[in-house]
């Protein structure tokens, strides 16, 4: 790596990055087609879908063992409706950090994980004003579950960034 950019070992070109951050821009289960859908909305920090099915938008974040930084995966958690229902009337009140976390569903399929990430059992923490809720996953053996214990190298996040940038468009 050298600076803020880093040869590739797909490509061997330089590219930008690595970057230490990625995100999804709707749940796994939103499409284009839910949008005139009554009761269906995606919103930069909240969906939902049919009235039924209730997400917000959250940090799952990987501690980076060699350098002491942090790796931030933006993505979906489903929530209850209950759940749901009091982080909005929270949504811009201080006192939402003294909130217990909430019980909800990793809802995001993050690429390079085997197996899928959708449907992980987590915890979602609310954060101060002006801060995206931290995510914290039920510890088991799934990959993701134990980068987020672990932690991961510099090295790991420069095979993240070359997966992602070398991604198939059309997988997605």
């Amino acid at each position: 790596m050298v600076g803020s950019t880093f040869y590739c070992s797909s490509c061997a070109e330089l590219h930008d990055g690595p970057p230490l951050s990625y995100g999804t821009p709707a749940p796994v289960y939103w499409n284009a087609d839910l949008a005139d859908q009554p009761g269906s909305v995606l919103g930069e920090e909240q969906c939902v879908i049919a009235g039924e099915h209730f997400f917000v938008r959250a940090r799952l974040v990987l501690p980076i063992s060699d350098t002491g930084g942090e790796f931030d995966w933006g993505v979906w958690v489903s929530v209850s409706e209950a759940g749901f229902d009091r982080m909005s009337a929270l949504w811009d009140k201080p006192e939402r950090v003294a909130e217990p976390p909430y019980f909800g569903w990793l809802s995001t399929e993050l690429p390079v994980y085997e197996p899928t990430t959708v449907n992980l059992k987590t915890r979602l923490h609310t954060q101060p004003l002006g801060e995206r809720p931290l995510v914290e996953l039920e510890p088991t053996g799934h990959p993701l579950a134990v980068e987020q214990r672990a932690g991961i190298t510099m090295a790991r996040v420069q095979w993240l960034a070359e997966q992602i940038v070398h991604a198939d468009p059309r997988a997605n």
